[in-house]
């Protein structure tokens, strides 16, 4: 691999090279190097016409040298024309210096993936590059944010303020475009971790939740979102408790007895002189019917009077509802009557034996 010496004025950039971004702190840490011990590694050219040359990667070192006045450059000349392997060849050496952004990363991925001029697969560049698939899948992925969001993405794992993690941004990938940036901006503006984020898009992607409540949601911060998401999970959590097991009517019903007989066979059998149930039962049917009737209310002259009042409309319905009621205390009377018979009777003979 030969190296040579190559006027800089002949050097060309390629403007479709992968990185097109350059720091300017850390191009001015390079203009010093270079002028103290020199340029360590050539950068690598090729051919085109009326004799000039395109770089393949090295634009770093070629703008710190150019800046610096610096007459030649020590280059080595390439003799590939496929366009496919130099894009490869300019990813690959990019892939190994600092700098290269995920943004930038992801774009080239995707110009070697669908443009018509490399229409490659994601096999492929796996093979070529020595990645694996989901690594250049999820660069891709970086791609479906805004630009706003992009400017915002730095390499590294880094939780910094205002700046975007690869990993921060990963788990709000499949989110509604109008929920996805806002929520990436409010993940770079409160530094929030990767745990957060997931647990933030856990929410949205809750489809129990309105479109119209996940907006007013994207005006809270960061730990609001937190807070409530946390408050969703205990709802959920309380909602999917199963119901407490009760015994169906018929089975507690069947306890109930059982008890009651237990009890029953417990008790002492009752003598012959205490009353019976049957004269419990008596005591208690006197008991409620003393109750439902009201104390005795004299018809006073004014109340029959209002009979008057009654429109001919409902003079049958209330003829008939007296005559009801007179039906039914007849009938009562007629019953506590024979009562009143059989216990004055036994009355007196217990009277008489005594």
């Amino acid at each position: 691999m030969d190296i040579i010496e190559i006027v800089t004025d002949l050097i060309d950039e390629d403007t479709d090279q992968p990185r097109y971004q350059f720091d300017e702190e850390a191009l001015q840490e390079l203009m010093r190097s270079i002028e103290e011990i020199g340029l360590l590694s050539p950068i690598k050219v090729r051919t085109t016409s009326n004799g000039r040359y395109k770089i393949i990667y090295g634009n770093r070192r070629y703008k710190a040298s150019k800046m610096l006045g610096r007459p030649t450059i020590p280059c080595i000349v390439s003799t590939v024309t496929d366009e496919m392997e130099i894009y490869l060849e300019q990813i690959a050496e990019n892939l190994t210096r600092e700098g290269f952004s995920p943004i930038e990363e992801a774009e080239a991925f995707n110009k070697l993936l669908n443009d018509s001029k490399f229409k490659s697969s994601t096999k492929f560049l796996s093979g070529k590059l020595g990645k694996p698939e989901s690594y250049i899948k999820n660069k891709c992925e970086l791609l479906k944010f805004g630009n706003a969001v992009k400017k915002l993405i730095v390499g590294g794992t880094e939780i910094r303020k205002d700046k975007l993690t690869e990993d921060q941004l990963l788990p709000l990938k499949d989110l509604p475009i109008e929920h996805r940036d806002p929520l990436a901006l409010i993940a770079a503006r409160d530094e929030l971790p990767v745990s957060d984020v997931k647990k933030i898009a856990k929410l949205f992607k809750d489809k129990t939740i309105s479109d119209s409540t996940k907006d007013k949601l994207l005006f809270k911060s960061g730990a609001g979102l937190i807070e409530t998401w946390s408050t969703h999970e205990q709802n959920k959590a309380e909602r999917a408790k199963p119901a407490p097991v009760t015994e169906p009517k018929a089975a507690a019903s069947k306890v109930e007895k059982q008890i009651k007989q237990e009890q029953a066979d417990s008790e002492p059998a009752p003598k012959t002189n205490q009353p019976s149930a049957s004269a419990a039962s008596i005591e208690l049917a006197l008991h409620e019917l003393t109750a439902a009737l009201p104390s005795h209310l004299t018809l006073s002259s004014d109340i029959l009077q209002s009979i008057e009042a009654i429109r001919a409309s409902g003079q049958v319905d209330f003829i008939q509802g007296v005559s009801a009621l007179i039906d039914q205390l007849e009938k009562h009377l007629a019953e506590w009557k024979a009562v009143q018979e059989l216990a004055s009777a036994k009355l007196q003979a217990v009277a008489t034996a005594d």
